[in-house]
């Protein structure tokens, strides 16, 4: 069996090594160490493997914490200590700006923390029957599989949930319709949890009765998704009201239906949101976008600032809940929301806008390559913050920024959304160079 001497880790968190010329990626290998390790993939240019023994650990190693590491496709850091998850994290953006985007920026921010555990406020588990293996399953995929875990407990999850997934699946199995509820999507908010059963078939009386009485039991809302998200509805409490978070740092709530998009980790978000606002520096005067606003996320703390804040979104439904939390925080005279195909922005449209001070992006995984592309560098926004979940994109959307419209990198660091993931979430601020001066080396 090969042995190798691990040089660093890749944006998966597999070890990274040299063999014969050829990279190897190894998952649950770490930098520095020597493992023994099983081919699972060869091709002419690259391998991929799976750890089997450690010969020489790092400092950095951790015992995995939960049961099912290794076989859950969830969390494939738990092995590497917390603050070097993060030291790692900040690695692979530096080397995607560097290798993609020929940048560096001028200034590393320090990387942004929170709770290593239990920080999970959203999740979708997958549900399936499968008999020959004992039965329903509720989890996450497998590692490199379809396949779902069959999860007794979820440690990033907060603990009250976690403790009853053994219940959830005993629950589930008894329905008359077990096998036709492929998931059950989870919103942890600030006084209410609500779990979604997506439903491929009418629920019968006795199934309701059943959801119900475990939603009393586990005070939780039960609510049912018949089709689509916007299909989804309180079934106990009937009158159940919608989840919210807050910002206290701004006075702010957000409301939001459980299958909206919101961010997962509730701690992060607000520092997230903390650091974005001094990089922006919103003004009183200022007219601001929020590109990717979602329901208000980012604008409201914009508008709370003083600044006049157009956010634009591609779901008209987001829309409409921006507009409702801006009005239910007293901003509506500083807010105007739009729903907008962001990936089909062009210079028209975003002059359309109007005159943008300032700009905040936060894109998806496919990054703003339209947005970037669409700014006219003579009516250019003066600063701009880039919210990422995905450091390729924004290292290629970066170079754009500075190689061709006049800006320069002036800060990026990253925010550890996802401890025990190798997901990287950063943001990153963008300046205008003075007159006569392009580019970035």
């Amino acid at each position: 069996m090969p042995t190798a001497k691990i040089d660093s880790l890749d944006h998966e968190g597999r070890g990274v090594t040299r063999v014969d010329g050829k990279a190897v990626f190894i998952e649950g290998a770490l930098p520095g160490e020597r493992v023994e390790y099983v081919v699972r993939r060869a091709k002419p240019s690259y391998e991929q493997g799976e750890t089997v023994r450690v010969l020489r650990p790092s400092a950095q190693r951790v015992a995995p914490r939960c049961p099912h590491y290794g076989v859950c496709g969830g969390c494939s850091m738990q092995h590497l200590d917390a603050d070097a998850q993060a030291a790692v994290k900040q690695r692979i953006l530096e080397d995607a700006l560097r290798h993609i985007g020929k940048l560096r920026a001028g200034r590393i921010l320090a990387a942004i923390h929170g709770p290593a555990w239990g920080y999970r406020y959203r999740a979708r588990l997958g549900v399936r029957m499968v008999r020959s293996k004992g039965g329903l399953r509720v989890g996450f995929h497998e590692r490199r599989s379809s396949y779902l875990v069959d999860m007794h407990t979820c440690l990033v999850l907060p603990p009250a949930i976690s403790a009853l997934l053994p219940r959830l699946r005993a629950l589930l199995a008894g329905l008359s319709i077990a096998d036709r509820l492929p998931q059950v999507e989870i919103a942890v908010g600030e006084g209410s949890t609500v779990f979604v059963f997506r439903n491929l078939l009418p629920f019968s009386a006795a199934d309701e009765e059943q959801l119900a009485a475990f939603a009393d039991a586990e005070g939780i809302q039960a609510w049912i998704q018949p089709a689509g998200p916007d299909s989804a509805r309180p079934l106990h409490p009937a009158d159940a009201q919608a989840p919210f978070y807050t910002l206290p740092e701004f006075g702010l709530r957000l409301d939001f239906r459980p299958t909206d998009f919101t961010q997962v980790n509730v701690d992060i978000n607000r520092l997230l949101i903390r650091r974005s606002m001094q990089l922006l520096d919103p003004q009183p005067g200022e007219r601001i976008a929020d590109l990717f606003c979602g329901l208000g996320n980012f604008s409201l703390p914009i508008a709370r600032l003083g600044a006049e804040v157009v956010g634009v979104e591609g779901s008209e439904v987001l829309v409409e809940r921006a507009h409702a939390n801006a009005a239910r925080n007293g901003l509506a005279g500083r807010c105007e929301f739009h729903a907008a195909n962001l990936f089909e922005t062009t210079e028209d449209s975003l002059a359309a806008l109007g005159r943008l001070d300032k700009l905040l992006i936060d894109p998806p995984r496919e990054g703003a390559i339209a947005v970037v592309k669409a700014i006219d560098p003579s009516r250019a926004p003066s600063r701009i913050v880039y919210v990422s979940c995905n450091p390729a994109t924004l290292a290629r959307d970066a170079a754009v920024l500075v190689h061709e419209k006049g800006y320069r990198l002036a800060a990026a660091g990253i925010a550890n959304m996802f401890p025990q993931t190798s997901h990287v979430e950063s943001v990153a601020l963008f300046e205008r160079e003075p007159e006569g001066r392009t580019g970035q080396a």
